[in-house]
């Protein structure tokens, strides 16, 4: 592994979410903490792209895009292919998950790691085409929910206690937006967190919707179940985890560390030693897992990934 103490230029490229704030915010403030995982590591380009399709996207271009340059002296380029030249890592933040492929085409051939923020896709063709990109040019890359990382259900999943995981049921948020393909806006963070819990190894997804709830079914191989329930209209995340001789409730808001921060180490540790600690077969078995959910809830009946 590199020594925490070297300099790391990241670029970021799509400044329409929140993330974005974040990030930077965390790496600016741990500038001067050698002991931090973040240490060394600042956020030095960006272009600010904007989707035309979704009006949460070029709406709130212009805010991140100021907060950046002005709050963290996070230099403004032209293109794409200028922030991958300059930069020694990309995040791909942009909000608009169908804009992804294009963007990671361009910047492939650069040869530099890169974080591809949730949804890792919008479509499993998608997320293909990404990965025989990444092949061809040597590219390691990572995407990944910050849900995945949060303080409370890492522990939970580490506890053997009470036996092996043998299912579980997740919940949280799950409003849909104009421009995204119903789960792939906010249901991709549930369903990361069920398969942190649960592991790869789902092969059907049964969706049942009344009003404004929804729950996915997920039949795995080895004949375990895993749920997630969400609530159109809000809500917190939360977990049980069932084990051979108990269930275990998780409370996603509680933990010392925000998630936000937990998911920013590991991508900073992934840019380091270019080893993602989430698998891409996993990553595609998500994007497989939200395709098919979204096609049951269109027609009522399970759906095989």
């Amino acid at each position: 592994m590199i020594e925490l103490k070297c300099s790391l230029q990241i670029g970021m490229i799509g400044l329409d979410t929140s993330h974005v704030s974040i990030f930077a915010k965390l790496l600016h403030r741990d500038e001067a903490e050698p002991s931090s995982r973040l240490f060394g590591a600042t956020v030095g380009y960006a272009y600010p792209g904007g989707s035309s399709r979704m009006e949460l996207s070029y709406s709130r271009v212009d805010r991140y895009r100021n907060e950046l340059v002005s709050q963290y002296g996070v230099q403004m380029l032209d293109s794409i292919e200028a922030v991958a030249e300059a930069s020694d890592a990309i995040m791909i933040e942009s909000v608009d998950g169908s804009t992804h492929l294009e963007q990671f085409r361009i910047v492939a051939p650069y040869g530099k790691p890169v974080f591809i923020d949730k949804p890792f896709t919008t479509s499993l063709e998608d997320a293909y085409e990404i990965l025989a990109l990444a092949e061809r040019n040597k590219v390691t890359i990572m995407s990944s929910s910050s849900l995945r990382y949060a303080e409370a259900l890492t522990n939970a999943v580490q506890l053997e206690e009470l036996g092996e995981i043998i299912g579980a049921d997740v919940r949280g948020p799950m409003p849909f937006v104009q421009g995204q393909a119903d789960y792939f806006w906010y249901g991709v963070h549930s369903v990361e967190m069920l398969f942190a819990i649960m592991g790869q190894g789902c092969r059907k997804v049964h969706t049942i919707c009344s009003g404004d709830h929804e729950v996915i079914i997920g039949c795995w191989s080895d004949g375990r179940i895993g749920t997630v329930r969400g609530r159109r209209q809000g809500g917190g995340f939360g977990a049980v985890i069932h084990r051979h001789r108990g269930s275990d409730y998780v409370d996603i808001q509680t933990g010392s560390k925000p998630y936000y921060e937990s998911l920013l180490e590991q991508v900073i540790d992934f840019f380091r030693t270019g080893h993602s600690p989430v698998s891409l077969k996993e990553t595609l078995e998500i994007i497989g897992f939200l395709e098919a959910a979204n096609r049951s809830r269109e027609t009522g009946i399970a759906s095989s990934l």
